[in-house]
């Protein structure tokens, strides 16, 4: 027996695992369900792949009430969590989670399946999200190839949103709207951090007693970005990045936990947003008692109930 194969070379548990044999062990969010009509929301999806040459997907939702109509509804464009490594936009937390939002917010989601690391470090992640919000608002003329898109999205009325890495890369596309710039009828009305993952080399808050944590944090960071310049790299920390007030959007909604070790990086980032001459209306939801992602794992508890309405009603008034 070749003893490379069960040797570890990387251990990132509870993500995964590297054998020195190359081999990569995913310990969870592996899992994947089909597109379908969900019967509890009455909601549609679809798996439209991208780009065939690097199996850059989406995963789309309508409510299906809205196929046989003329009406067109807010977009939301959504990135999935999983520190750049696990999960996928076909997980089933998140087709159920999806599933919710569209139900709940009468939207048109498009929810991103961008490569993961380590077969494809970043910044891969974020080109590949970048390729999907461009091919999204191909669609911004009445043209692009997805029907859904093309007849049911009012693209005057765009939302970014994602969790953990899933809320870093929303905000990194919030920033290559706002300096790049899309379709002139492509409007990013808002934008969603939920429990994002932000850090930094000084500690800050609760992180200054958690210095295990933290080594893991930092550990993470490398692992999925080698070519990082480290903690203060501008895409893990946004207080270092001079482009920060360029934020494409009015408005950003920061969702952060109690217990949650990356909660005091959604305060801050609330706090140099507001100093960077950006703008715009910034707020923050801190859910009592919980932890990260918790209403991804405890969808139907108040807290996760109550974060859903304030993105809904971001999402359908304006409000933050």
């Amino acid at each position: 027996m070749d003893v490379s194969s069960s040797e570890i070379a990387y251990d990132h548990s509870p993500f995964l695992k590297i054998y020195k044999d190359g081999r990569i062990e995913r310990m969870i969010g592996t899992e994947v369900v089909s597109p379908s009509l969900d019967p509890q929301t009455g909601v549609e999806s679809k798996d439209v792949v991208i780009s065939p040459e690097t199996g850059v997907a989406v995963r789309i939702y309508i409510p299906k009430a809205t196929i046989q109509t003329q009406k067109k509804l807010p977009v939301l464009v959504y990135f999935h969590g999983g520190g750049f490594c696990i999960e996928t936009a076909f997980s089933p937390q998140y087709h159920r989670y999806l599933n919710s939002v569209v139900s709940e917010a009468n939207v048109v989601a498009v929810s991103v399946d961008y490569r993961r690391a380590p077969e494809h470090p970043l910044p891969v992640a974020y080109d590949d999200s970048w390729t999907v919000l461009k091919w999204v608002e191909s669609h911004a003329d009445e043209k692009g190839p997805d029907e859904w898109l093309k007849s049911h999205a009012d693209f005057e009325r765009v939302f970014l949103a994602g969790d953990s890495a899933g809320a870093n890369i929303a905000h990194h596309m919030g920033l290559r709207v706002g300096t790049e710039g899309l379709h002139a009828g492509f409007k990013l009305e808002g934008i969603v951090l939920v429990h994002p993952y932000f850090w930094g080399k000084e500690p800050i808050g609760s992180e200054m007693s958690e210095a295990e944590k933290r080594a893991k944090v930092d550990s993470l960071w490398r692992f999925v970005y080698p070519a990082t310049s480290g903690s203060d790299d501008p895409y893990i920390n946004p207080a270092s990045d001079p482009k920060l007030g360029s934020l494409g959007t009015g408005k950003v909604l920061i969702c952060v936990a109690e217990k949650d070790l990356l909660k005091d990086r959604g305060w801050y980032y609330r706090e140099i947003l507001e100093k960077s001459g950006w703008g715009g209306v910034v707020k923050v939801l801190e859910s009592a008692g919980e932890d990260h992602v918790f209403h991804m794992f405890n969808p139907a508890c108040e807290n996760a109930k109550a974060l859903l309405e304030r993105i809904v009603s971001l999402v359908n008034h304006g409000e933050l």
